[in-house]
Parts: C-alpha cells; structure tokens; sequence
C-alpha cells in the first residue's frame, strides 16, 4: 500500500522536474569527477597544505551564493529562469579543462571559482523553476526527487574517478578532461528538454532588490535563513571527508569511493525525507538531521581505521539527506511566489558566506591541532544550530498565546 502510494506521488510530479534532475544528475557526474580528485591533485601534485585547501573551498564555495542573488533576482525580473540556468550549466562545463591545464594552485582557484560561478547562475533559477512548476503539497517531494537525481550523479563522478585512476594509473589530468563529456550533455538536456511556463501576460517588471521586498519576504523567510547560516558553519566542505580517508591507509586511487559511499546515502535518503518534509514539523526533522551529523562528526573525529571512515561518511550523507532538500521546501514555503528567485538568492548567499568561513577554520584547526579539532568543532556549530530552533519555537510558543 506504502509503495502504492509513493508510485502515486512519483507520478504526479511534473516532467520538468524530472528533467531538471536529470540535469543535475550530469552535471554533478562532471563535477564531482573533478571534486573527488581535486584534494588529492592539490596535496600530491601542487604541495598544497590543508589549510590552502580549506581556504581555496571556503573561497569557491562562497562564490557561488553571492552570484545566486543576482541570478535570482533577475530572473524574478526578467520572468525567465531556463536560460539563466543554460548560462550557468554551460559555464560550470566550460571550467572543467582548466583543471586539466593547471600547472599551479593560482589556476586551479580560477577554475574552480569559475565553476562555482557557473552554480550559482543556475541554483536559484533552478529552484525557483521547480516551484514554479510544481503545486505546493508535493514541493517537499519535487525537491526531495531532483536532489536524488542530482546526488546519484555525485556517486556515480565519484565512480568514474576511481575507474579512471585505476585504468590510467592514477592520471589526474585525463580524469579532469573526460569529466567535460557530462557536463555538456546535462547543457544539451536543459536546452532542448525544458519548456517554461509562461509568464503572466502584462504583467509589470520592477527591481526585485528593493528595500519593499525585504520586508515582504517576511519574518518567517528571514528565520529560515538565519538558521541555514548557523547551520552552515556546522557544514565545512566535503574535501575535509577525502582528507580524512587519505590518512585511513586507502590507496589513493581507491579514496573516491568515500564520496561514492557518502553519496549513494545522500541520493537514497534525499527522495524519502523530502515527501516527509510534506507531512512532519521541518523543526523536527531539521534537528534529527543535525543529531545525525553530530554522530558523524563523532565517528570521523576518533575513527582512523578506512570501516570507520565509512561509517561516518555514510551519516554525512545521511544527514546530508534529512536537510537539503528539506532547506529548500523551507524557503519555498515562506517565500512569495513572485520573489521565490530572489528568496533562494539571499538564503544560499549567507550559506555560501558562512561556508567560507567554516571551511577556514576547518582547515587552520586541521593543520594546528589535527582532524579531531576539526570534527569537534562541528559538533558544537550543530548544537548551536538546535538551540537556535530550540529558542525559535519557545519564542513562537511565547508570541502565539
């Protein structure tokens, strides 16, 4: 009967986002090809230290949120969202030879900045596309099924990458290289697989960066972005994870399999949380997310052997699961119709700020004090982030009576 009822749901999902998750699903092949290898490429080829690596993924991944307020916005005010994400698809691919050529660390910060420009093109018109598209009780499951989509093509990159290593004896650069192939086929399939809704006819364009559309965002929007923010800094980058299975005895050709086994959890888990986000508290569930990756900071902190590696890569997935897509069903629900770009903009530019800054001090704790400074401090950034929402709802409790 359960079964039933999930075909049930699955099916009325519209088809563009199904192609929006085939989309995701290869660029994230391309991507993490590049991403899994990336550490390991900087530490053996280019003598980076943990901290230049913390610092270039802070960067990187920084960049992205802070592009996602203008994408956003204009494609609030342009009424255009598809082709803004063809722009930032395209460029994502277009930066992945760059990591093929590069002969120092300055080039590789190019490309990856230049690929997490091209992301944050894409991310907030994509988003607000699948809203759009999508009626409100089945958004926890439109945004649960594309980030599993987009999560089985960051295990499958993952996948590759490791046969690529084994094929062509550990060749970095050849991987880079191949890495463009998915990447222009997810172009190809956005450009010729998604047909946009039209927009309304005569209706006004105006600037949606207005000091009007702050306040009419609202209290409730404002909430879930400072708790994505706090929530960020418990959430340093996953080059920390590749890191910590190098020093676990695994051969090198054989460490993205860490990335497969904390994405094969990831794209298993995002589907099933993301239809419970439509009928459970998101408190709740946020907050059993961040119980999860408490474990995993705990297992990996004191886990040196590669089965406890696993272990705790495995959770970070899991929780990784519990709380994406449950994030974006958060916005889309407190955010207004017309302003959902602009709402996605602002949310994952203080998350991508944040991030930069947690991925600093993952890397200067990792290099004075060792891994397990590291894992801890993210313990304590997650339980922050619960009696933040612990406060949320006493208060709400307080203001309703």
């Amino acid at each position: 009967m359960q079964t039933t009822s999930r075909m049930r749901v699955l099916q009325q999902i519209p088809r563009s986002v199904w192609v929006l998750g085939f989309v995701s699903l290869f660029m994230d092949v391309s991507s993490e090809i590049v991403h899994s290898l990336l550490p390991m490429f900087l530490v053996a080829s280019l003598g980076a230290s943990a901290a230049t690596i913390g610092l270039i993924e802070g960067i990187a991944e920084a960049t992205a949120p802070v592009v996602k307020v203008f994408s956003g916005t204009l494609s609030d005010y342009l009424g255009n969202r598809k082709w803004l994400a063809v722009v930032g698809y395209g460029l994502g691919t277009l930066s992945k030879p760059l990591f093929a050529l590069a002969p120092t660390i300055g080039v590789v910060v190019t490309a990856r900045i230049l690929d997490r420009v091209g992301k944050g093109i894409r991310g907030a018109p994509r988003d607000a596309l699948v809203a759009d598209v999508t009626p409100p009780n089945l958004r926890g499951a439109a945004f649960g099924l594309r980030q599993s989509l987009d999560t089985i093509g960051a295990f499958l990159g993952p996948l590759l990458a490791v046969v690529i290593m084994l094929v062509w004896s550990d060749n970095f650069r050849l991987a880079f290289w191949l890495a463009v192939i998915p990447g222009l086929l997810a172009v190809a399939l956005l450009t010729f697989g998604i047909e946009e809704p039209a927009c309304e006819l005569g209706a006004k364009r105006v600037n949606p960066i207005r000091w009007a559309n702050a306040k009419q965002l609202g209290a409730r929007y404002w909430w879930v972005v400072v708790v994505g923010g706090v929530f960020a800094l418990a959430r340093f980058s996953e080059a920390f994870l590749v890191l910590r299975a190098m020093g676990s005895g695994v051969p090198i050709a054989l460490v993205p399999l860490v990335m497969v086994a904390m994405n094969v959890v990831y794209a298993l888990s995002a589907y099933p949380f993301g239809k419970l986000a439509d009928t459970m508290s998101h408190t709740r569930l946020l907050v059993a997310g961040l119980v999860v990756l408490i474990a995993s900071d705990l297992v990996l902190a004191h886990g040196t052997h590669w089965t406890a590696v696993l272990v705790g890569v495995a959770l970070w997935g899991l929780h990784m699961g519990m709380t994406q897509g449950l994030l974006a069903t958060m916005v889309a629900h407190t955010a207004p119709a017309q302003l959902r770009g602009t709402a996605f903009g602002f949310f994952n530019l203080l998350s991508g700020v944040v991030t930069l800054a947690s991925s600093v001090i993952a890397g200067a704790l990792w290099d004075r004090f060792g891994a397990i400074s590291t894992f801890y401090a993210g313990v304590g950034f997650c339980i922050l982030t619960i009696a933040l929402l612990s406060f949320g709802r006493s208060l709400s409790a307080v203001t309703s009576r």
